[in-house]
């Protein structure tokens, strides 16, 4: 089977405990995803409050043509202030793998996204992700990255 790798790299202008808070917390990331994804948390708030490795968070997301997919993911590895993973148990691909690693650097937060994933459908999954999912996820991490300059300004 084929993975794929995507990186983002974004400093930004708050401590790393504030950006921590932030982005350790599920609730949020709808925040900063794109409207046409229609993405939301189905986990009950009171469970996904603060992440812990076992945390397992349900969504409803439309990543392509409107069509609504379950997805659930579960928190694997936590190292608070400093770094988390969350890797997909069922939903839209053959597996998804994304580091969220955060240091403290000169005014602020560098925030690295490191995302694997793999498609189902062998070739087909191959052309698919040529086609549209690469482009797709980039976009997604564009909209991020803009979204969390309007919420935190820049560095």
């Amino acid at each position: 089977m084929r993975s794929y790798q995507l990186e983002y790299l974004q400093n930004i202008p708050v401590s790393t405990a504030e950006a921590w808070d932030f982005f350790s917390s599920p609730l949020n990331l709808a925040k900063i995803t794109p409207e046409d994804m229609a993405f939301t948390v189905t986990s009950k708030p009171s469970m996904v409050s603060k992440m812990y490795p076992g945390m397992l968070i349900t969504y409803k997301v439309s990543p392509l043509l409107g069509i609504k997919l379950d997805w659930m993911t579960e928190i694997t590895h936590v190292a608070e202030g400093k770094y988390f993973v969350d890797e997909q148990r069922f939903g839209p691909y053959k597996f998804w793998h994304h580091q969220h690693h955060f240091r403290e650097i000169q005014g602020g937060t560098e925030m690295k996204d490191i995302v694997t994933y793999g498609l189902p459908l062998g070739p087909i999954g191959t052309l698919a992700n040529n086609l549209l999912i690469a482009a797709k996820l980039r976009n997604v991490f564009e909209y991020r990255k803009r979204k969390i300059t309007e919420l935190f300004g820049t560095l």
